[in-house]
């Protein structure tokens, strides 16, 4: 019996000296993560960048990821990616500002549970920001007072730090403060090709330098504290952006400078064997934000759950020739705040195809938050104007439907490929990749938000697996804006008279990218306008008629907004009112708030931009 006593106390002994061992041998984590900046804004990247000594010495005891992509290019959207290392538009988590949060698809949770039900203590500081719905067990503390140094002795920790410093509402700046001038020598900025070359925006350029050098000091001082704790050599730190931006024009639309982040990973020496890149280097491989938490978990030896979207980057598994065969980044855009576009991008080397659904929607159609820096106000008073060459009036111009860059050459994308017959292999194998992953997703866009809220929000996930078909032929009815106008017209006809909705929805959007080409489908869109089941489409129709330059659309888009019942429904309406009065044609609208029912007008964002077509 002694012996036995013996046997198991030293039993005991060893499964609690091996649970410390394991506690001890898993590394610790930490994301450091700034606010609204591009890899454009750092000198580790770009020559015109800030110098970022803290980051820099990161990259010297880490790698360096030069193609990092947040997927889609605003705060709640890409967060939402992250936290679900899933797409956005799969999970109906991608629409900014959220009207209703949605759950997690069922049976899986945000990445942090796994990581705590592996024995992991789970911190954030402090900022979540998702789409969706959060479990009890993502995180053991998210406030401003989170810390690593909360666990339990020894045992290993995921902990995010955000530093809100550099986030566009660091630019909502005034006169006075242009006056106060910059720590950065503004006279020194390099001003990109699509902006205008003015004073202000040299100063807003010089300005947020200096915001990114500020960033870079707070990140050290999270560092130096790792050191201090004696952490530096057994925890891997991730430092990135949360997306791109901030300068106009990023921030908000899927080209390089919103969706192209940096991303530094500190390889600590104790777990340098654990990946397959060295220290002090740079890697080629594409890397997206759906593949952060899915990289955390195997990092930490937890198995990635084969619902996520992401494929880790680093950690057991993932070979230098693996990483090698990463090559293509996929990105998305649908409302940002009360602005409506649906746009998809897909990038494969240096060639980048980007996909307007709604290419009649102008990137510089109005959004409150956008508007609120002056440089924004600056440029479209200097468009209005016709002060600008045709770089820098792009942004305020209709798009084509279909758009191909060599980013390389062309970082800006402001040189279309996809008309020119040398370029024509590369549109169609790019175009056959979006639409492949647009199905197999499949993506819940092409219905309107407003419908899926009413009829997909319980479970995103399991509608769009219900609804594949139809997405597919939504998808197929959008893509006959691509065809020439005398091979689209038949299909177009049959589609404005289909029995389904959302397929007369797709017609009518298509019709409108043809603009005045597509006049003579007006009879039929003149009825849709009278007689449609769905108030959108009846403003859809109203759209084509004045895009077309048929008829004016005020008197039939008012009473749409005036009879809506829903607020996210009558906020799609908004948009259109929006294009309309602000697109070339200048149609006007006097629109009485007190006819918009009350239930419209408890949806903040209606308000304002009801408060801009007022005037307000």
């Amino acid at each position: 019996m002694k012996f036995k006593f013996l046997l198991v106390v030293v039993l005991l002994q060893l499964g609690t000296s091996s649970l410390k061992a394991q506690n001890e041998e898993r590394p610790n984590i930490v994301w450091i993560v700034s606010e609204d900046n591009s890899k454009h804004y750092l000198k580790l990247y770009d020559t015109t960048g800030a110098e970022t000594p803290n980051i820099e010495s990161l990259a010297k005891s880490g790698v360096v990821f030069n193609h990092a992509f947040s997927n889609t290019p605003v705060c709640s959207a890409a967060r939402s990616t992250l936290i679900s290392s899933s797409y956005g538009p799969r999970l109906a988590t991608h629409y900014h500002r959220r009207m209703v949060k949605v759950p997690m698809p069922e049976g899986t949770d945000m990445f942090p549970a796994y990581l705590r039900k592996a024995g992991y203590y789970t911190a954030n500081n402090a900022k979540e920001d998702y789409n969706i719905s959060t479990s009890e067990g993502v995180w053991d503390k998210s406030s401003k007072k989170s810390t690593w140094r909360d666990r339990k002795p020894n045992q290993p920790f995921f902990y995010v730090h955000n530093i809100e410093t550099t986030h566009e509402s660091r630019l909502h700046f005034t006169e006075a403060d242009v006056k106060a001038g910059t720590k950065t020598d503004a006279s020194k900025m390099v001003i990109q090709p699509n902006h205008p070359q003015t004073d202000l925006f040299r100063y807003t350029h010089a300005r947020y330098h200096d915001k990114m050098q500020e960033m870079d000091r707070q990140l050290g001082a999270v560092v130096a504290k790792l050191k201090a704790d004696g952490l530096y050599e057994n925890t891997f730190i991730f430092y990135y952006g949360d997306h791109g931006g901030v300068l106009p024009g990023s921030k908000g639309y899927i080209n390089e400078m919103g969706v192209h982040v940096p991303l530094v990973v500190h390889i600590p020496t104790k777990f340098k064997d654990l990946v397959a890149v060295k220290a002090g280097t740079r890697n080629d491989a594409f890397v997206s934000f759906i593949d952060f938490g899915a990289t955390v978990l195997n990092l930490a030896g937890v198995e990635v759950p084969k619902e996520m979207d992401g494929k880790p980057f680093l950690g057991k598994g993932v070979s230098a020739k693996n990483l090698a065969k990463r090559t293509e980044t996929f990105s998305y855009t649908n409302r940002m705040d009360e602005k409506y576009d649906m746009v998809r991008a897909v990038r494969k080397g240096k060639y980048k195809y980007t996909r307007n659904y709604e290419p009649f929607n102008f990137d510089g159609l109005m959004n409150n938050y956008r508007y609120k820096q002056l440089g924004y106000q600056e440029w479209i008073k200097l468009y209005k104007e016709g002060k600008l060459n045709a770089d820098q009036s792009k942004f305020f111009e209709p798009k084509q439907a279909e758009e191909l860059y060599d980013v390389e050459k062309d970082p800006y994308e402001l040189h279309n490929l996809a008309a020119k017959a040398e370029y024509k292999k590369i549109v169609k194998e790019l175009r056959a990749n979006l639409n492949k992953r647009i199905v197999s997703m499949p993506d819940l866009s092409f219905y309107p938000e407003f419908y899926l809220i009413k009829n997909a929000f319980e479970n995103p996930v399991a509608f769009g697996q219900k609804h594949k078909k139809d997405i597919k032929t939504y998808l197929k009815t959008s893509n006959l804006m691509l065809l020439d106008f005398d091979k689209a017209k038949s299909k177009l006809q049959k589609a404005l008279q289909a029995n389904d909705p959302w397929v007369r929805y797709w017609a009518l959007i298509s019709a409108s990218a043809f603009g005045t080409e597509a006049k003579e489908l007006a009879s039929e869109i003149k009825e849709i306008a009278k007689n449609d089941t769905e108030l959108i489409n009846k403003v859809r129709a109203a759209e084509f008629l004045g895009l077309s330059k048929t008829e004016n659309p005020a008197n039939s888009m008012t009473q749409a907004l005036y009879d809506s019942r829903d607020g996210a429904e009558a906020l799609l309406i908004l948009n259109s009112i929006v294009l309309m009065q602000d697109c070339a044609m200048n149609y006007s609208f006097h629109l009485d708030k007190n006819k918009v029912h009350a239930n419209v007008l408890e949806e903040p964002q209606v308000l304002r931009r009801l408060d801009y077509l007022n005037g307000q």
